[in-house]
C-alpha cells in the first residue's frame, strides 16, 4: 500500500517536500524516506514469472491474461507464498542450460517455465544436449543403474531349435502278418494261443483240413515219386508252386520232401515272432477263402505319428533324431529317428502328420498310447544370435538397442530367423561383437518415442515464446 500511495502522489504532482519528508496530496499523512526508497527498489525488481491470479497450477513467463481476462500475478524473488519453484536460480546453479520442461508422467505437454501438473509434481527439466540429433537415445549413469539396463555383445550360437507336437503310437504297418484260408478248408485243432499271447516264428497255431490243398499235395508226391518225371525239374517245380499258391507253410512242404507222404491235416505255424493281435479260429470250424484266422505283429519296432504345426513344417527333416516320451511312463524317453513326412496338412487342424520309428525292445509302447515328441531341429552350423528378450518387435518390425557406450543407445531395425533356446538368429542389422542391450530395453525405448514426441513441442514452445512476451507461451494444459 506505501507503494501505491507513493506512485500516486508521484502521478497526481500534489506532494510538498519537507525536511526530507514527502505530505500524501490527499492529506492522509506524512511518508518517510525510508518507505519511498522501499518502493523504488520494488519498482526496479524484475519478476520470476507470472502465476495464475486464481490460484491454479499455471504460469507463465511473461505477463499474460487468463480465461477471463484477468492479469497474472507476477512472482518475485522474495516472496516466500509463491506456491512453484524458482527456476531463475535452478537454471543459475545448472551448468546446462534447459531447453523446456515435460510432463512427469510422459504426456505430450511441454512448458519453457517450471510449472506442476494437476497433480502437484514438478515438470523435468530437459536440458540442451539430452536430445541427440544423430537418432541415438542418451540417458545419465543415475537412470540407467536405476532402470537395471544390461547389455550382451552380438556372438555366433547353434540355434537349437525344439518342435514339441503330439501323437500316437502305431503299428509298423510292415511288421503285421495275417493267416487266412486260400481255400475251403476245415479247422480241426487250435493251439492254446489267444488274444495277446507272443509267439515265435514256427510256432504251431493249429491244423487244418482242406480237400483243396490235400489234392495239390497228393500231385505234388506223384510227381517227384514218378520215375518217368520224377527227374525232371520243371514237373516237379509247377505242382509244387500249387501247394505255395495255397499258402502252405514251407516247413509242411519240405516234410513231404523228406517222408514223401502227404498229411491228412496241415498244421499252420506262426510267420513271425510277435503278438497275437487278432484269433478267429474255433475247432471244427469252416474257413472260407478270405477268412482271416489269425493275425499277429511285431512289435519290436513301433511307429509313433505326431501331428506338427504348419508353423515348425520348415524346421522339420527326414532324418532327424526325436525324443518320444510316453505318457504312461513319466522320465522316460525312447529315441527314434524321423522316417517320413506326410505330404499333406489337414485342413483342419493345420497339421502335417510326421512318422517316427522307435525301438520297442521290452514291447512296452503299445497301439494307441498317446506320445510327446520333442523333435531336435538343432544346426550344427553356428550363426549370428542375440537374446530373446533384446528383440523390440511391434509386429511389423523387430529393432534393437545398440549399446554405443557413455549412455548413448541406438536403435536399429533388424531381420531375424529362428529362434530357440531363449536365443534369436539375426540375418541382418548387426555386425559380430557389437553390444545390444537385453534388459530394460523397453524403458529405453519408451524414453526415445517420448523424446522424439516432446522435441515438437519444445521447439514449438520456444517459437511462441521469441515471438513475445503477449503471445501464447509454452503452456498447455
Amino acid at each position: 500500500m506505501k507503494t501505491l500511495r507513493l506512485l500516486t502522489a508521484l502521478a497526481l504532482g500534489g506532494g510538498l517536500v519537507l525536511a526530507g519528508d514527502y505530505w500524501h496530496s490527499n492529506g492522509a499523512g506524512w511518508l518517510a524516506e525510508a518507505d519511498i526508497s522501499s518502493a523504488a527498489v520494488a519498482a526496479e525488481r524484475t519478476p520470476l514469472y507470472y502465476r495464475d491470479p486464481s490460484g491454479a497450477p499455471l504460469w507463465a513467463a511473461g505477463p499474460k491474461k487468463d480465461d477471463r481476462g484477468r492479469d497474472y500475478l507476477p512472482v518475485y524473488d522474495d516472496d516466500g507464498a509463491a506456491v512453484a519453484p524458482a527456476p531463475p536460480k535452478a537454471q543459475a546453479a545448472s551448468p546446462r542450460k534447459i531447453l523446456y520442461y515435460r510432463n512427469p508422467m510422459g504426456l505430450p505437454d511441454t512448458s519453457s517455465v517450471p510449472k506442476k501438473d494437476p497433480m502437484g509434481m514438478d515438470y523435468v527439466a530437459v536440458y540442451e544436449g539430452d536430445d541427440a540429433d544423430d537418432g541415438t537415445v542418451k540417458l545419465s549413469p543415475g537412470k540407467i543403474q536405476r532402470a537395471g539396463v544390461k547389455s550382451e555383445p552380438v556372438a555366433r550360437r547353434s540355434i537349437r531349435v525344439s518342435v514339441k507336437a503330439p501323437g500316437t503310437i502305431q503299428l509298423d504297418e510292415r511288421r503285421v502278418s495275417v493267416i487266412a484260408m486260400r481255400a475251403e478248408s476245415f479247422v480241426q485243432k487250435v493251439a492254446d494261443v489267444t488274444t495277446g499271447t507272443r509267439v515265435k516264428a514256427g510256432q504251431p497255431l493249429m491244423e487244418i483240413y482242406s480237400s483243396a490243398v490235400a489234392s495239390a499235395a497228393a500231385e505234388y508226391l506223384a510227381t517227384i515219386t514218378s520215375k518217368t518225371v520224377g527227374g525232371v525239374e520243371m514237373y516237379g517245380r509247377g505242382s509244387r508252386q500249387r501247394l505255395v499258391n495255397l499258402d502252405v507253410p514251407e516247413t509242411v512242404i519240405a516234410e513231404m520232401d523228406k517222408t514223401r507222404t502227404a498229411p491228412v491235416a496241415i498244421r499252420w505255424s506262426a510267420p513271425r515272432d510277435g503278438v497275437v493281435l487278432e484269433r478267429n479260429a474255433i475247432e471244427g470250424m469252416r474257413a472260407n477263402p478270405g477268412d482271416v484266422l489269425f493275425r499277429i505283429a511285431d512289435t519290436s519296432v513301433v511307429w509313433a505319428l505326431v501331428d506338427v504345426a504348419e508353423r515348425d513344417l520348415g524346421n522339420i527333416a527326414v532324418g532327424q533324431s526325436v525324443a518320444v516320451r510316453a505318457r504312461s511312463f513319466p522320465g522316460r524317453s525312447f529315441i527314434g529317428t524321423i522316417a517320413v513326412v506326410y505330404p499333406q496338412v489337414n485342413r483342419d487342424t493345420r497339421t502335417v502328420r510326421v512318422r517316427i520309428e522307435l525301438a520297442n525292445p521290452d514291447a512296452v509302447l503299445l497301439p494307441d498310447m498317446y506320445v510327446d515328441a520333442d523333435i531336435d531341429t538343432a544346426d550344427a552350423a553356428p550363426v549370428l544370435a542375440i537374446q530373446d528378450s533384446a528383440v523390440l518387435d511391434t509386429g511389423s518390425r523387430q529393432a534393437v538397442l545398440v549399446d554405443k557406450g557413455e549412455g548413448r543407445f541406438e536403435p536399429r531395425e533388424v531381420k531375424l530367423g529362428r529362434r530357440g533356446g531363449g536365443y534369436v538368429e539375426v540375418r541382418q542389422g548387426l555386425a559380430d561383437g557389437e553390444a545390444v542391450v537385453t534388459s530394460a530395453n523397453f524403458l529405453i525405448d519408451a524414453e526415445s518415442n517420448l523424446k522424439a514426441a516432446l522435441k515438437g513441442f519444445g521447439e514449438a514452445a520456444s517459437q511462441a515464446t521469441d515471438a513475445g512476451p503477449g503471445d501464447a507461451t509454452g503452456d498447455r494444459k
